[in-house]
């Protein structure tokens, strides 16, 4: 799973209607069952969408339990799980769209997310200097030393929700709320793989080299994606993650 359709409102960045902040009112429904909408895009795919507009964990977490049962069901060309959604690609020849729909909705409701092991992904990074040439530019914006952001960054424990922007890219939800710094605002016309940025509220590791507005804050030699190995990201949906301070 390398590619995520999400309702993203631009490259980088979750969408301004997901709210990062959970209300009183959305806590009392917390153990719910997350409630989906099921719809066609195109002739080729299927796509379940969560009604709720929050970024919720228990609904992530079904959506990997369900992606995870298509995929073992053999029915789809492709299976990709996004923010609050998953879209599934299929061959309208070999499986009617509307017997995709309906396996969809019923593993929706039939699905239970039970706990299971994390796998959890060290990430070692060089901080600072050539490795992270926005490092001084972060510790202005929120008022810390170079030394606070490095330690903020490198001691949280980093949850991945979805792949997107380009292959092995992991949506890192976890930052915390003081290193939030705005994107560039020329963006850079090459960024080196494993550059390790910020950028909003989030926090992310380039795969490969790219234009980007993210501040890079440091580097990690780690490969993140790799077509010849299985699989071919390092980072997972659901995956913990945290950075390691390198010398």
């Amino acid at each position: 799973m390398t590619r995520s359709v999400s309702n993203l409102d631009s490259v980088g960045k979750f969408p301004h209607n997901l709210r990062l902040s959970v209300n009183a009112t959305h806590q009392q429904h917390q153990t719910l069952k997350p409630q989906f909408t099921f719809h066609l895009l195109g002739e080729r795919s299927a796509v379940m969408q969560s009604i709720s507009t929050h970024i919720d964990l228990d609904c992530q977490r079904l959506i990997w339990a369900i992606a995870q049962k298509i995929q073992t069901l053999n029915i789809c060309i492709d299976v990709v799980p996004g923010m609050n959604n998953l879209t599934l690609v299929f061959d309208p020849i070999r499986h009617p769209p509307q017997a995709i729909l309906a396996q969809l909705e019923e593993l929706a409701a039939t699905t239970e997310v039970t706990e299971s092991a994390t796998r959890h992904v060290q990430i070692p990074v060089k901080y600072g200097a050539q490795y992270g040439p926005d490092l001084a530019i972060v510790a202005d914006h929120c008022q810390l030393s170079t030394e606070e952001v490095i330690q903020l960054h490198s001691e949280a424990n980093y949850l991945v929700y979805f792949l997107g922007f380009q292959p092995g890219f992991a949506y890192l939800g976890g930052l915390n709320p003081q290193l939030a710094t705005p994107r560039r605002t020329e963006p850079r016309t090459r960024i080196e793989a494993g550059s390790v940025g910020i950028g909003g509220n989030q926090t992310g590791i380039y795969p490969a080299a790219s234009p980007g507005g993210w501040q890079i804050i440091g580097h990690t030699s780690l490969r993140l994606f790799d077509p010849h190995r299985s699989p071919a990201s390092l980072l997972q949906p659901g995956d913990t993650v945290s950075f390691i301070v390198e010398g």
